[in-house]
């Protein structure tokens, strides 16, 4: 009789105080996305957009890396099939990564990458596409995509100049050279930097204070932030008209409303007649 084994799993879900921790877990490749990885990593955020319990994210990655893209493995395999399969099977691959990088930066709560080492190709993308990025002393992110005759394909060319404006994206993105913490968040490629030991305990700090508000405005805040830079005034006045006629129906802002007028009484009962 054999024994079965369980093969173990490519992320790792924790839940403490409200705020889920995605850890990649395939240090023995530095946490580099294979398919298996990619399908758990975007069951797992949809469990988590659907869970109201939980009020921020923050992604990360076990070892010394966050994730060194995508595996090079695969890649391989992909340029062994026939040449007639190469371009079609490369299409359906990008339309899988999309939706992963889709998922994640549309979810409707704060997301913080956590960068504990080397973020490279895909896996710099997969930081880029959360709201903020707090990177350890030991991190480094890299667009490496031209070292494998490759451009950004999860959202690089989209996500990069809007954190380090057009030119400077060009510039990481023509090189794949690295950039260490101390450059990263002077160029604003991070928004802040943590003592190695100190990186997931200030991130759950952080998501904590981000996730405080009410989840609905936040949510709703965020897809139009999203969608920013592409909506004319008007367009985004329009959105956040709608958006709010749904805030003023939510328990959140009644209760809210409710609690600063009894305060308000109760302070001028305070005052002397």
């Amino acid at each position: 009789m054999t024994e079965t084994q369980t093969k173990p799993s490519r992320i790792e879900v924790s839940v403490e105080r409200q705020i889920a921790t995605i850890a990649l877990n395939r240090p023995q490749v530095r946490n580099a996305i294979d398919d298996e990885m990619r399908g758990e990593l975007i069951a797992a955020l949809d469990r988590i957009a659907a869970d109201a319990a939980i009020r921020a994210v923050i992604v990360t990655g076990r070892g010394t890396g966050f994730c060194a893209g995508g595996d090079i493995s695969g890649m391989q395999r992909r340029l062994q099939a026939p040449a007639s399969e190469v371009a079609f099977n490369g299409w359906r691959r990008q339309q899988h990564i999309h939706h992963l990088i889709a998922t994640l930066h549309d979810l409707p709560k704060p997301t913080i990458a956590a960068v504990n080492g080397a973020a490279a190709g895909l896996g710099c993308d997969l930081a880029l596409c959360c709201d903020f990025i707090v990177a350890s002393e030991s991190a480094s992110l890299t667009m490496s995509y031209v070292l494998r005759g490759l451009i950004p394909d999860g959202g690089g060319m989209y996500f990069l100049p809007r954190r380090v404006g057009l030119a400077r994206a060009k510039e990481l993105i023509f090189t794949g050279r690295r950039v260490l913490p101390d450059e990263a968040l002077r160029i604003g490629l991070v928004d802040r930097v943590a003592r190695s030991e100190t990186l997931l305990a200030d991130a759950q700090t952080w998501a904590e204070e981000l996730g405080r508000g009410a989840a609905t405005a936040i949510a709703l805040s965020k897809s139009i932030l999203n969608q920013t830079f592409e909506l004319t005034a008007e367009q985004a006045f329009g959105l956040g008209s709608q958006a709010q006629g749904i805030c003023y129906t939510t328990r959140e802002h009644q209760e809210a409303v409710a609690a600063f007028l009894s305060r308000r009484a109760g302070s001028a009962k305070d005052q002397p007649g």
